[in-house]
């Protein structure tokens, strides 16, 4: 509403300088009384013997949006823009129309309004929601940094400027920006909770705690909030009370795998096994199918020593694992999702026909044959491992062929030429998590343990380093306000 009254007296004022303004007068005290309807027949009565005044069209396009009819308002002013494509008040005045409605036609008149003043700030801010909205946060952070006076007076302005900067990882910068959205919604509780994550990325981990313990003492059924906490507490050194409010977590959400992958890194970081053997227990329990959990037992296990037990948690992975996967290489996966191996077989069979010196080909066939677990010596099985030791001879960085034939190899008794290949896939990838755990196994059944105690130290390693790229991508969430969006004015 304040907008549309700017856009009348911007009317007003244009008239006064081309002719005399009296009609135009006249119709903006009927809009100011609010006697729409008698401001519309007056404008639309001298639009009859002035069809080509850009004024007139727009006094009908502000009275059509305050009587509610946005389309017939936007048709309005873009008649006034037909006549004069650079007339301020109804380029405003269709811009405030679309942008209420997030449509993206306002963007090329936002951009033409700045090209006329480019020092608008509230065009700045539209334009930098729109491209927020398109997910495109560096033109948006540009565009609030250019609008900043106006946005910081705007809590949804505010958040979207501070979501951006999240998004793009400029934790320091998001600080200030989430601490005035603070101040702007003093008794909501979702800034609060976003200001401790953003403190929490820019390692201000004291200051994301001050921060949470309020929080905490008004409300601990908030699983994120519990696990937020617990991660500040750890990175501060106060590791019971970082274990308690994890526990806390899963407990309210026991099918959450960050939850039990945070839990995982934590005891491997600080030597209690045990204790997150019991947890991942739970895990499995909630998440039988997550191939990280068996993978983060079996290896706490192996930190015991205990590699009977680690061995087994391995071999519950490996058909789980997703990283095991052909869908990198081709889309025949999807038919054996449509439960048509056979299909998908004949399909593989024929293109490697066509094309025999594919090493892609070569180790997708392999594998699909794997898939279907035929026993070791059997007439698949050795087909499969021929394949296998072809792709590699094409490619020998086929580092996913050599995982598939050192598991072949195991299969078949085979520990030396496992751990071979195995070695070999470290070669060229020396984080393969899969080899290492591989490599771990072919060496103790091969009866070679002086190394075993090494590679447990460095599975370890690569497994944390695993998890916390799981985190990473399943990372805290920014809560946004439910209630709605605000327009800018």
């Amino acid at each position: 509403m304040m907008l549309l009254s700017l856009i009348v007296s911007g009317v007003l004022a244009i008239a006064q300088g081309q002719r005399p303004a009296d009609n135009i007068a006249g119709i903006e005290s009927l809009i100011r009384s609010q006697k729409y309807n008698q401001a519309l027949a007056v404008t639309q009565a001298d639009l009859r013997t002035n069809p080509r005044d850009a004024s007139l069209w727009t006094l009908e396009g502000v009275i059509y949006s305050l009587m509610g009819d946005d389309l017939k308002g936007i048709s309005a002013f873009k008649k006034a823009l037909t006549v004069s494509p650079k007339f301020s008040p109804a380029l405003k005045g269709e811009i405030q129309l679309l942008y209420s409605r997030r449509d993206d036609r306002a963007i090329p008149l936002l951009k033409r309004q700045l090209a006329i003043d480019a020092n608008d700030q509230t065009a700045h801010e539209m334009l930098a929601m729109l491209e927020r909205k398109h997910g495109d946060c560096q033109a948006a952070v540009a565009q609030f940094a250019l609008s900043r006076n106006s946005v910081m007076d705007h809590p949804e302005s505010v958040e979207g400027y501070g979501d951006c900067l999240y998004r793009l990882d400029e934790y320091q910068d998001a600080v200030p920006v989430f601490e005035k959205l603070v101040e702007l919604l003093p008794n909501a509780v979702y800034p609060r909770y976003d200001l401790a994550l953003v403190l929490f990325d820019a390692k201000q981990y004291e200051q994301a705690l001050k921060v949470l313990v309020p929080l905490l003492a008004a409300d601990k059924s908030d699983a994120d909030l519990l696990s937020l906490a617990s991660q500040a507490n750890e990175a501060t050194g106060k590791i019971p009370e970082a274990v308690s409010l994890l526990r806390q977590a899963i407990v309210l959400s026991p099918r959450r795998i960050d939850y039990y992958v945070a839990f995982a890194i934590m005891c491997l970081d600080h030597d209690s096994f045990q204790v997150g053997i019991d947890m991942m227990n739970a895990g499995i329990k909630y998440n039988p199918e997550n191939a990280k959990l068996y993978i983060s037992r079996g290896l706490l296990y192996a930190q015991l020593a205990e590699y009977d037990e680690a061995e087994a948690d391995f071999a519950r992975a490996e058909p789980l694992d997703s990283k095991q996967s052909t869908s990198l290489y081709a889309g025949d996966l999807a038919i054996i999702q449509r439960n048509n191996p056979d299909e998908a077989l004949a399909r593989l069979r024929g293109q490697l026909k066509a094309h025999p010196d594919s090493p892609l080909l070569n180790f997708l066939l392999a594998k699909l044959l794997m898939n279907q677990t035929p026993t070791a010596g059997s007439v698949p099985f050795h087909e499969a491992m021929r394949l296998c030791q072809l792709a590699i001879k094409m490619k020998p960085d086929l580092v996913d062929a050599r995982d598939l034939l050192a598991s072949m190899y195991m299969s078949s008794g085979q520990f030396d030429l496992a751990a071979e290949e195995c070695r070999q896939a470290l070669r060229y990838v020396p984080t393969d998590e899969t080899a290492t755990y591989r490599l771990l196994i072919s060496l103790r059944h091969a009866g070679k343990k002086d190394e075993l105690p090494d590679l447990v130290k460095r599975l370890s390693e690569l497994h944390k380093q695993s998890l916390q790229k799981e985190l990473d991508r399943k990372k805290y969430r920014l809560v946004e306000d439910q209630t709605g969006s605000t327009s800018v004015n």
